[in-house]
């Protein structure tokens, strides 16, 4: 999914008028596996969804998915008319118009499987080191935690390697990214680390059309209907279904 962006690549991504409803909408993400991956199978779960909710709309449209240094690069260049894995937020429903949610991530945190202790809050980890991603959108506020220490990682397998070889307490993380980076690199140590019983709030993932893009209020009506229709024939679910039995781990 997109991490937290900045006012100027917001700025600099949809500030352009020049859209017309003929061209194809071109949509962004940056790869975030087991999401948006030009690697996996129809290039991760939330494009697989994206694009089976667009095929029903008559709406031609293209995603990319970059890095996000080439996202950034892009969006600075104009050359998209919105996010195919966006997070809500006020800041940006100012330039975007969002869909209806099309997938649900959840967020846990991980410790040591050695750690004895039942960990409910988020407060039980005042004066713990926590390893989080650099730039991730947390439907939380950490730093308000007396004493906790975040070390910060560009990427959660490094989260990960750090849990395990102890140079952190915790890891916060999307639960399919995390059995996505177990499954594929770290298998044999997937028993080292276990999940707390910490509830956090889930986080909705939308597809959000500039409001400079000439007929963005149809093209999300239309989106939003089609993935309706998908939701009721089961297909949407069956999506879902197959990518999460794909990295559950055995």
């Amino acid at each position: 999914m997109i991490r937290t962006l900045s006012a100027l690549l917001l700025a600099c991504l949809f500030g352009s008028s020049v859209a017309v409803a003929q061209q194809p909408l071109k949509l962004m993400a940056n790869t975030s596996p087991p999401y948006a991956d030009e690697k996996l199978p129809q290039r991760g779960l939330a494009i697989e969804l994206v694009e089976h909710a667009f095929a029903g709309t008559g709406v031609e449209t293209s995603v990319t998915i970059e890095s996000w240094s080439r996202a950034l690069e892009g969006a600075r260049l104009g050359v998209y008319n919105g996010l195919a894995t966006a997070w809500y937020s006020d800041e940006r429903a100012q330039d975007l118009v969002f869909s209806e949610p099309y997938l649900s991530s959840k967020l846990i945190v991980l410790k040591r499987h050695g750690d004895p202790r039942n960990y409910t809050r988020l407060e039980q980890l005042a004066g713990k080191r926590l390893g989080i991603r650099t730039d991730y959108a947390y439907p939380v506020d950490l730093a308000a935690i007396p004493g906790l220490q975040l070390v910060e990682e560009n990427h959660l397998i490094q989260n990960l390697l750090n849990l395990i070889n102890g140079e952190v307490d915790f890891v916060i993380g999307d639960l399919r990214t995390v059995n996505h980076q177990l499954h594929e690199y770290l298998a044999s140590s997937r028993h080292k680390v276990k999940v707390a019983n910490i509830s956090l709030p889930s986080v909705a993932r939308h597809v959000a059309v500039s409001r400079s893009y000439a007929g963005h209020e149809k093209v999300i009506a239309n989106f939003n209907a089609s993935l309706q229709r998908a939701r009721k024939d089961g297909s949407h679910q069956a999506i879902v279904d197959r990518w999460d039995q794909r990295y559950t781990a055995k």
